[in-house]
C-alpha cells in the first residue's frame, strides 16, 4: 500500500448533508485536517458543485466528508471521467457511515481524519454495470426493504433537500387519496448467471440474491431459493462477471435503490479505486 506524507495537499469536500446532520464532526474533522496538512477547503450546495469541486481537484488529494451516499457519489463521478484508477480517495464518515466502516474506515472524525493524513492507500475491487454505475460493497437483490425504496420525482433537484420536502408536502396536499403502502419485498423468480453458468433460473423463485466484490478480481454471489417448511440451502457462486435478468426487479447498490430494470451484468473490475485506510 502507498503511504502518504502529512505534507500532501487536500482538497477537503464537506457534503451539505453531513454539515446539516452534524456539524461538530465537521468542525472537529476539519480541524484535525487542517492542523496536519495543507488543505483546501470546498463547502458545495448541490451535487453539481461537488461534481465540479471533484473535477477541478488539480493535484490535491480529494477528502469526503460525509455520508455513504457522498462516498458513492466521489468513486462514481471518478469513474465516469476515468479518472478513479490514478486518484486515492479519503473519507470522514459523517452520517450513515456503514457501508465506509466495512471498507475499514474508522468511525470517530479524530480517527478518521488521522488516518486520512498518515494512512495508506489500499486498492479495492468494484462492481461496474452495464450502465457505468457501481458498487463498493454489497449488491441486494430485491432491497433489503422496499420501504427503504425511496424514488425521487423527475426533476427534483438532488442537494436542496428543503426543496424536495417541499414538493412532496405539495404533491401530498394535491393528491386526491394517499398513496399505496409499499409492502415488504416478495419472492422473485430471477435468471442468475454467473461467468455464463446459470445458478439459478427462472422456474425458482428466490427470496434474495446478493454480489459482493471478493478481492482479486471475483465477486461473491449468494443466492437464497424460496423455501417452504424447512430452509433452502443458499446457493453460491463466484465469478468476474453477475447477470440477472427478470420481470422489472429493483436493487441496493450500497444506499442507493434503483430500477426497475429486466437486464442488468455487473463485472468486477479488480483494484479499479484506491481508500486511504489506516497504516498496518
Amino acid at each position: 500500500m502507498a503511504t502518504f506524507a502529512t505534507s500532501d495537499q487536500l482538497l477537503v469536500i464537506i457534503d451539505p448533508t453531513a454539515r446539516q446532520a452534524d456539524g461538530e464532526s465537521v468542525r472537529i474533522a476539519k480541524d484535525v485536517l487542517s492542523a496536519g496538512a495543507a488543505a483546501k477547503l470546498c463547502l458545495p450546495d448541490d451535487d453539481e458543485e461537488f461534481a465540479r469541486a471533484l473535477r477541478r481537484r488539480g493535484s490535491r488529494r480529494p477528502v469526503v466528508i460525509g455520508d455513504d451516499r457522498a462516498l458513492v457519489r466521489a468513486v462514481t463521478l471518478l469513474h465516469r471521467q476515468r479518472e478513479l484508477s490514478g486518484c486515492a480517495l479519503s473519507v470522514v464518515p459523517v452520517g450513515d457511515s456503514a457501508l465506509a466502516r466495512s471498507l475499514g474506515v474508522p468511525g470517530g472524525a479524530v480517527a478518521a481524519a488521522r488516518a486520512v493524513l498518515d494512512g495508506a492507500e489500499r486498492r479495492l475491487d468494484l462492481l461496474v454495470d452495464d450502465s457505468d454505475g457501481v458498487v463498493l460493497g454489497t449488491l441486494g437483490i430485491p432491497p433489503a426493504s422496499a420501504r427503504e425504496a425511496t424514488v425521487e420525482p423527475l426533476g427534483a433537484p438532488a442537494g436542496h433537500p428543503w426543496l424536495r420536502t417541499t414538493y412532496r408536502s405539495l404533491v401530498r396536499t394535491l393528491s386526491p387519496r394517499p398513496a399505496p403502502a409499499v409492502s415488504g419485498p416478495g419472492p422473485s423468480r430471477l435468471r442468475v448467471q454467473v461467468d455464463g453458468e446459470t445458478v439459478v433460473d427462472l422456474d425458482q423463485p428466490v427470496e434474495t440474491v446478493s454480489v459482493t466484490p471478493g478481492g482479486l478480481g471475483v465477486a461473491e454471489v449468494e443466492v437464497r431459493p424460496l423455501s417452504v417448511g424447512a430452509a433452502a440451502a443458499p446457493l453460491r457462486a463466484s465469478g468476474r462477471a453477475v447477470t440477472v435478468t427478470g420481470a422489472d426487479f429493483r436493487y441496493r447498490a450500497d444506499a442507493v435503490v434503483s430500477g426497475p430494470v429486466r437486464r442488468r451484468t455487473w463485472r468486477v473490475v479488480e483494484g479499479a479505486w484506491g481508500l486511504t485506510l489506516p497504516s498496518a
